[in-house]
């Protein structure tokens, strides 16, 4: 008899059910992953809710820690017990990218939650060898959120940003951004400000230690001078990724993270600001390097479990799978304020 588990499936955008599925099996090289906790990104959002995902049905959900349950023939590099974060990016390791250990730019992927079925599920199974372990003693839900702090660093390490100069993160009380503003400190920057439209969420950036958190418009304006060093863009709003060029400085970088889901202009004065003052404006992408996962991760892990990156202040809900369908609805309606929303899809942790 087929074994079966819980989990929210996706079978249109908007269309997100509560179901009992088969429960996957560890094949050759695979692990049975017991999800601890899931996070719930921005990304998910517009998939669920707005542009879909690559098939369906789906399961979504990639930003998890699991315990691995069993392990499939071959597998050496985990073992059942093993706590473990799940970098959700499953590259080819062919393409000329990923040859060249550029894994974020992978050109024939697959990903967990939007080309493989993902953790709003009670269990996962995937590369054994493509997981990593996490420190003894750290806390599962930490370990779920290694994705967005190694996103937030490997944007970070994109620009040119040095000890003693000034950095903004735009949308800086989103999980990225509160990431950013504490890599932004750890690495030495004199000033961080944090730029948000909600009270609550610059309360986060304050917490997470940055200088100030303000609004766009007069408050950034009286704090810009002559510019910030290093922008870091989270929000994916159009009007916010015109602003970040217009706030960089002479020879700085602006860097964006943010997916926006409309047209972007930047404006005539901060193109001319961009050419005029040698701006760099970069992309970034996902959160790989070699070895994979790569250093954003490894790093994260080190610095969670030393303390140096706090993460508890940032979570609002944690519930059970049951309750995706209605939570991320209103997340995307903007109806419930929220930063980092967990699910445990196997009970408290």
């Amino acid at each position: 008899m087929t074994e079966t588990m819980t989990a929210a499936v996706m079978h249109a955008v908007g269309d997100i059910r509560i179901e009992e599925v088969p429960k996957p099996v560890a094949g050759p090289g695979e692990a049975l992953l017991k999800v601890a906790a899931c996070g719930v990104c921005g990304s998910d959002l517009a998939r669920m809710f707005l542009k879909g995902p690559h098939k369906l049905p789906l399961i979504c959900g990639h930003e998890f820690s699991a315990w691995v349950e069993e392990v499939g023939e071959g597998v050496t590099s985990v073992k059942p017990g093993d706590l473990v974060t799940v970098p959700p990016m499953l590259p080819c390791f062919k393409c000329p990218p990923c040859v060249q250990g550029e894994f974020s730019l992978c050109e024939d992927y697959d990903y967990y939650g939007s080309r493989r079925d993902g953790a709003y599920a009670e269990y996962v199974a995937g590369p054994a060898d493509l997981l990593l372990k996490a420190p003894e003693g750290l806390d599962p839900r930490a370990a779920a959120m290694v994705d967005p702090s190694a996103i937030a660093l490997h944007a970070i390490w994109r620009t040119k940003l040095r000890a003693g100069q000034r950095v903004a993160v735009m949308g800086g009380g989103g999980p990225i951004g509160l990431f950013a503003v504490q890599w932004a400190k750890i690495m030495g920057a004199a000033e961080v400000v944090a730029v948000d439209v909600s009270d609550e969420k610059k309360k986060l950036a304050l917490e997470a230690g940055a200088d100030a958190a303000v609004s766009t418009g007069p408050e950034l304006d009286e704090l810009t001078g002559t510019g910030f060093n290093c922008v870091v863009e989270t929000s994916g709003v159009p009007a916010v990724e015109d602003i970040a060029v217009g706030i960089t400085a002479r020879h700085g970088s602006a860097v964006f993270i943010g997916i926006p889901n409309a047209p972007v202009t930047i404006s005539k004065a901060n193109w001319d600001r961009m050419m005029r003052l040698e701006i760099d404006v970069q992309g970034s992408w996902n959160s790989f390097s070699a070895p994979f996962p790569g250093a954003e991760w490894t790093t994260t892990l080190h610095h969670m479990a030393a303390g140096n990156l706090k993460w508890e202040f940032m979570i609002t809900h944690e519930e059970p799978v049951e309750k995706v369908p209605e939570l991320i609805k209103a997340m995307a309606e903007r109806t419930v304020f929220s930063s980092k929303v967990l699910f445990l899809p196997n009970g408290t942790l």
